[in-house]
């Protein structure tokens, strides 16, 4: 997940937290928390990054609209990335700043 870029890392934590998200619905998680439109131009080579990495599978709902789910190797990922940072964000620090 090194190699990731943010707008990456934060696409591929919105699929695993929703059930086979189609790409409108990652766009407008994404809008929502970056409080700012997300252009197609930028969300779909995205996600293909991800599918070529083997971070995650694309599917198809119907001729128009593609899902995605994250790959065992995707949540493997996500896993080894949060252990890593709580190496240096500690919970109860986390929660002091609120």
């Amino acid at each position: 997940m090194y190699d990731l870029t943010g707008f990456q890392r934060d696409l591929l934590y919105v699929i695993a937290g929703l059930d086979d998200p189609h790409g409108l619905a990652i766009k407008d998680e994404l809008e929502e928390y970056y409080e700012s439109e997300i252009h197609h131009g930028r969300l779909y080579p995205n996600l293909d990054t991800l599918v070529e990495k083997g971070l995650a599978e694309k599917g198809e709902l119907d001729r128009r609209t593609n899902f995605y789910s994250l790959t065992a190797r995707g949540s493997r990922e996500i896993e080894a990335r949060r252990e890593w940072e709580s190496e240096y964000v500690d919970e109860s620090v986390s929660a002091t700043a609120n």
